[in-house]
């Protein structure tokens, strides 16, 4: 029987994950083409900070090497974009003027990194944090010493501060909002994560909007909306990505932030679906591989014929943040009538926060000590009652999820 042609736009991990099920589930069903905008065969995008730091090679990134993908009969095409997908005829054209033709149609196309609108940033000196090419250049700007303004204070922005100063660079962040991971932690916790990355030498502005980068020809100075300026020889933008959504839009693909999906995975034409960050599923855009790797999962159940649904995703952060252990799950501010527990030791550089609501485990942070995570998350997710096991849940939640 001819195999069905599946191709998919995008090659990142949740492109390499559907492979992967697809190869493991229904290896005789499609003839995978997989496109790639980047010149490198898919790789970790988590362990770019890691590959900043220099705890790993970027060579030692890649998801599989190039012999998986042609044992399993993958074609991988990268290095080339996508420019227009015709939904008549079934066939999508790369910007080199060659074509290819689908069956079914995977949208993997990721999100980019946004800069900030303001004067200045265009100018050379001014990075992103995204791509293997990225760390290259901020590799190149520590190992000279150079003054560096991140601006940004989320995940993103901590990691390019903390593998810069490891590479030497001398690394002042910068954030609008008043506490660091805002998103992800609570004032506490905040505050003992800004401590400690402040003791590894990364100094931190907090309430501070840029508003000018100021040069030449090169970046100069950075001044900010309160009076505030530094001098800096480069300057990183880490405030958040978008979903590249421009290639289903001029398709006519029905979008918001991200590309529209419904339980299936499935966008507005067709046989064409959508997974991973340029991905919206009832209202939501992830922007965190689990999520993605749920998405793979599901899609590729449906493409092997088998019935699945997506619900939805509890989002957790489980990453050595700035050298720093963190975790952080759910709703992790107590509203009235909810109960709190908290363990901390600042000396340790240890912060434990559990909230409880109607004998539910409803957010947890754990910073410096994150032993347990897996379990409060799964805690999070069933909605069991912890009432039993209250009074250990804080250092035994690996076995209490077993008694609850």
């Amino acid at each position: 029987m001819e195999k069905e042609k599946l191709l998919i736009v995008g090659a990142g991990m949740a492109a390499t994950r559907l492979v992967e099920e697809l190869v493991a589930t229904a290896p005789d069903r499609y003839a995978i083409q997989l496109i790639g905008e980047e010149p490198r065969f898919p790789y970790n995008r988590v362990l770019l900070s890691s590959a900043l730091t220099g705890e790993v090679a970027l060579d030692d990134i890649a998801l599989k090497p190039r012999e998986w993908w042609r044992a399993n009969g993958v074609e991988t095409i990268t290095g080339k974009r996508v420019a227009r997908i015709d939904t008549d005829s079934r066939r999508v054209f790369l910007d080199d003027g060659a074509q290819a033709s689908y069956s079914k149609l995977v949208l993997a196309t990721g999100s980019y990194a946004m800069r900030l609108p303001i004067p200045g940033s265009d100018l050379p000196g001014v990075h992103t944090f995204r791509d293997m090419s990225d760390v290259e250049a901020l590799s190149r700007l520590g190992s000279g010493g150079a003054r560096v303004l991140v601006i940004g204070g989320g995940l993103l922005g901590l990691e390019a501060a903390y593998g810069l100063v490891k590479r030497g660079a001398r690394v002042t962040l910068a954030h609008v909002m008043d506490r660091l991971m805002e998103r992800q932690l609570d004032h506490a916790g905040a505050a003992l994560l800004q401590r400690m990355i402040e003791e590894k030498g990364v100094e931190a502005m907090l309430r501070a909007n840029a508003s000018r980068i100021c040069g030449e020809n090169a970046v100069e100075r950075v001044e900010f909306e309160d009076g505030r300026s530094i001098a800096v020889d480069a300057v990183v933008f880490a405030v958040g990505v978008r979903p590249n959504v421009e290639l289903a839009r001029a398709t006519g693909l029905s979008v918001n932030r991200g590309v529209r999906v419904d339980d299936g995975l499935a966008a507005s034409h067709a046989d064409i679906f959508a997974i991973g960050e340029c991905a919206e599923h009832r209202g939501q855009c992830y922007g965190l591989v689990e999520p993605a790797y749920e998405h793979a999962r599901v899609l590729a159940a449906r493409l092997a014929g088998r019935d699945a649904a997506y619900p939805g995703s509890v989002v957790a952060t489980n990453l050595k943040v700035s050298g720093v252990r963190v975790f952080s799950a759910g709703d992790f501010i107590a509203a009235e009538g909810d109960s709190e527990i908290i363990c901390k030791d600042a000396r340790l550089g240890v912060y434990r926060k559990l909230v409880i609501a109607d004998d539910r485990l409803k957010g947890a942070i754990l910073i410096g000590d994150a032993s347990g995570a897996l379990a409060y998350l799964d805690l999070i997710r069933s909605g069991d009652s912890v009432a039993a096991i209250r009074d250990d849940l804080m250092f035994e939640a690996p076995q209490l999820k077993e008694a609850a």
